[in-house]
């Protein structure tokens, strides 16, 4: 990133504080986030183009949640309304959303026509919606909605990304220099993996050895492994090779980044530890935030493993996990989560954990 980038993104994210939710914590939510003009200049060339950078760009998610107050949690999808400046000045809404669930959706286009209208309805602004679908569904291209009758007519069309057309560029993504060729790359390698574990390992360390050879910041290089780890969930015994094998690479590199999602919750248990310790003393405030950060995060990954596999999980089922503070439990529903067939079993194993 250069400097003008840096100080445009820290415009828009300096009152960026990573939320707990199961759709807020979404890595491909905060992925956008940081990397927002990447994301256009790597899908969108042409848009990127007409925006004016220097004015930076704002995120505008209460204005969104506005008009999609009763969004049912668990669905696959990441919504951001952006604010941004045009080269001739003019400011303009543009609607990104990312279809993450791995099924077809007749409903899509319809959703994006309603999001639309909405929003114009609300704020009357022009929006401009895009879309970016990470279904392996390779004829399932979703770009309008529309009816007519008795002379009406009626069409919406977006402009549509669809992310496994990029499996016949995969040179191009490995010459690139945006983050988001590696994050294109770590989805593909995702759906390709799904029922090979060992592949996936080789890959997961692939991808990440590659993040270290691009040259990126530290910053960079912890913000993309936590994506790539959030989707390339291996089974216990590998994801033990993987730090092992990530060890090793990182101390012949002479690399000591903070790259496990281990580490990274102590960071922010110790964020949260400091805070706590202005009242019961440094030290202890430190030790239970640490726990704390331990505990939300074996949460999540419960949550988010249940997710990738079954796509919609039950409300009722998130709230009982969001209830339980024990980390060693929360660490055997996880590997139980990957293991079983379906979520009635897991349900089953729930019960028996939480009685």
């Amino acid at each position: 990133m250069n400097s003008d980038e840096r100080l445009t993104e820290k415009t828009a994210n300096s009152k960026n504080v990573r939320p707990t939710s199961v759709d807020a914590d979404s890595p491909w939510k905060e992925i956008l986030e940081r990397y927002f003009r990447h994301f256009i200049a790597f899908f969108f060339p042409a848009i990127q183009q007409d925006i004016d950078w220097k004015k930076g760009y704002e995120f505008l998610d209460k204005e969104l949640q506005k008009i999609t107050p009763l969004s049912a949690i668990g669905r696959r999808t990441v919504d951001k309304l952006v604010r941004v400046w045009l080269q001739t000045g003019k400011e303009i809404w543009t609607l990104i959303h990312i279809e993450i669930q791995g099924k077809v959706e007749p409903q899509f286009p319809k959703r994006m026509f309603v999001y639309h209208y909405r929003l114009f309805d609300h704020f009357d602004r022009q929006i401009v919606s895009m879309a970016v679908l990470a279904d392996n569904r390779k004829n399932w291209r979703p770009d309008c909605f529309g009816y007519s009758r008795w002379g009406f007519k009626l069409n919406i069309r977006f402009p549509l990304i669809k992310l496994i057309d990029y499996h016949s560029h995969w040179d191009q993504l490995e010459g690139s220099d945006n983050p988001f060729a590696l994050v294109v790359m770590t989805h593909l390698k995702f759906l390709d993996t799904q029922k090979m574990p060992e592949d996936r390992l080789f890959w997961k360390l692939t991808l990440i050895k590659k993040l270290y050879r691009k040259g990126y910041s530290r910053d960079d290089i912890v913000s993309l492994f936590r994506f790539i780890d959030w989707l390339m969930i291996l089974p216990e015994d590998l994801d033990e090779r993987f730090k092992k094998d990530l060890a090793v690479y990182e101390e012949g590199k002479r690399m000591p980044y903070v790259t496990s999602i281990e580490r990274l919750g102590i960071k922010k248990g110790i964020e949260i530890g400091i805070q706590q310790g202005i009242q019961q003393g440094i030290q202890q405030g430190i030790q239970q935030g640490i726990q704390q950060a331990a505990i939300l995060h074996a949460r999540q990954a419960l949550v988010d493993a249940l997710e990738t596999r079954f796509n919609k999980v039950p409300k009722t089922m998130i709230a009982k996990i969001r209830k339980i503070d024990d980390t060693v439990l929360l660490k055997q529903l996880f590997k139980t989560a990957i293991t079983v067939s379906s979520l009635k079993e897991f349900r089953e194993a729930l019960k028996q954990h939480t009685i």
